[in-house]
């Protein structure tokens, strides 16, 4: 690798706020706001709007769609080929 032409590669802390779940990973995302870890240590902190923590297909409350209801209806509008 060329040296000078890549980001930094660092520790970043990951937020979803409306599921208060946080996770540090290492990231070259860049932030302004900092926040302080378990580990005492202060790190760079992203806000994301969904995360496996808030999002319904990981947290079971997806809903089911009705594929069969909608073929059955789609059929008897336009008719069977």
């Amino acid at each position: 690798m060329k040296p000078g032409i890549h980001p930094e590669y660092r520790p970043v802390v990951f937020r979803d706020r409306a599921a208060d779940f946080a996770f540090l990973t290492r990231s070259t995302a860049v932030s302004d706001r900092t926040v302080e870890w378990t580990d005492g240590n202060t790190y760079p902190v992203i806000d994301v709007d969904v995360s496996s923590a808030s999002h319904p297909f990981y947290t079971g409350r997806g809903r089911v769609i009705d594929t069969a209801g909608r073929v059955e209806r789609f059929q008897r509008r336009y008719g069977r080929p």
